[in-house]
């Protein structure tokens, strides 16, 4: 079985960060998505999609993801059902992200900032992307200059 997903838009809001009751971290944001096409009104139909961000993804989209900028985020589709406060049952479907990547130049992306969450500064300038998986860690390669291409 196949559940990948990838999605390309624009942060609708600063993501908020969060503890679970074991101590792990999980960001929470929505991205408007665009459709690719207008409506009868010629107004550009965009979908908002909530994506969630755990441990160190969730420290990377708190830290350097504002409102207003182009990301592009992998992950998995999931859904999960609740009861609302009415005592009706709801379904919510969510993409958990495994990689987090700016989109657009430096200057797009610096002129999109918001300011900072009460109490916490938001980080300024440039970040790399963020990429969960079993290579987190690299080692360094000597180059002997000898390399074959």
């Amino acid at each position: 079985m196949l559940n990948i997903c990838a999605l390309q838009g624009r942060l609708a809001r600063d993501p908020e960060l969060r503890q679970t009751t074991t101590g792990k971290q999980v960001a929470t944001f929505t991205l408007a998505v665009d459709r690719g096409r207008k409506d009868a009104n010629g107004k550009s139909v965009a979908d908002w999609i909530p994506v969630i961000a755990w441990e160190r993804a969730a420290e990377f989209a708190y830290k350097w993801l504002t409102k207003g900028q182009m990301v592009a985020v992998d992950g998995r589709l999931q859904s999960r059902t609740y009861t609302a406060k009415d005592g009706t049952n709801r379904t919510a479907l969510e993409v958990v992200a495994n990689n987090i990547n700016f989109c657009g130049s430096k200057a797009d992306n610096a002129a999109q900032g918001s300011p900072a969450p009460a109490g916490q500064p938001r980080v300024t300038g440039s970040a790399p992307a963020y990429n969960q998986g079993p290579g987190d860690d690299f080692a360094m390669i000597e180059d002997e200059g000898d390399l074959p291409f």
